[in-house]
């Protein structure tokens, strides 16, 4: 299973080069939202994916799960959503301003 993530995970990361290499500002930030989201499932893989009990102290089992990162991965998804709400927001008002959102046009002519 773990493998099947990991893999899954390594095609998040390609479809999100992808995107951030485009010449459009919703795709580049759709692009890091996927690629969030891998990292997110890599860090969950790395954390470990086993069956156990809550880590209770004087619980009798002795194969706890380890919490530290699901709460930082969390902590992450909540931190990665805000960032992707306000790119957005600077996106739709950058498209209002400019009726463009090529980032060649938005760059500007380099001879003037």
């Amino acid at each position: 299973m773990e493998t099947l993530i990991t893999i899954l995970a390594g095609i998040l990361v390609t479809a999100a080069t992808y995107l951030i290499l485009s010449k459009s500002l919703i795709r580049v930030i759709l692009g890091t939202a996927i690629l969030s989201h891998a990292a997110h499932l890599l860090i969950i893989t790395m954390g470990g994916l086993k069956n156990g009990s809550v880590p209770i102290i004087g619980e009798g089992d002795a194969n706890p799960v380890d919490a530290l990162p699901q709460a930082l991965i969390l902590t992450s998804i909540v931190i990665s959503f805000a960032v992707t709400a306000v790119s957005l927001v600077l996106a739709y008002r950058t498209y209002q301003e400019t009726g463009t959102d090529k980032l060649d046009q938005l760059r500007g002519d380099r001879n003037e």
